[in-house]
């Protein structure tokens, strides 16, 4: 993945200002108007991964655990982040070495 993000970022025909990515989810700050762009170009540079994107909403867009906001200056901030769906619920796990 790393080679392909070399390759595709390097050539892309415009470059973002920020591309974070864990595993498999990248958080990238792109102009607007360059989306559909960028995609295509990432779709284009190999056939066998599919990109899919999300943007922002109210200037905020949760990423991961965390939600990133953008602020009226235009720089970044963070705070924890749960999706609406969690119910505080887990199971409880118990191991005795000796089972």
């Amino acid at each position: 993945m790393e080679d392909f993000e070399e390759q595709a970022l390097s050539s892309a025909p415009c470059v973002p200002k920020i591309w974070k990515r864990y595993i498999d989810d990248t958080f990238t700050v792109l102009n607007r108007n360059n989306i559909d762009t960028f995609l295509q170009h990432l779709t284009s540079r190999q056939l066998t991964i599919r990109f899919t994107t999300e943007t922002e909403n109210n200037n905020a867009i949760p990423f991961l655990d965390t939600l990133v906001t953008r602020e009226s200056e235009g720089h970044l901030t963070t705070s924890d982040y749960t999706k609406p769906t969690h119910t505080d619920q887990y199971l409880l796990f118990t191991h005795s070495l000796n089972q």
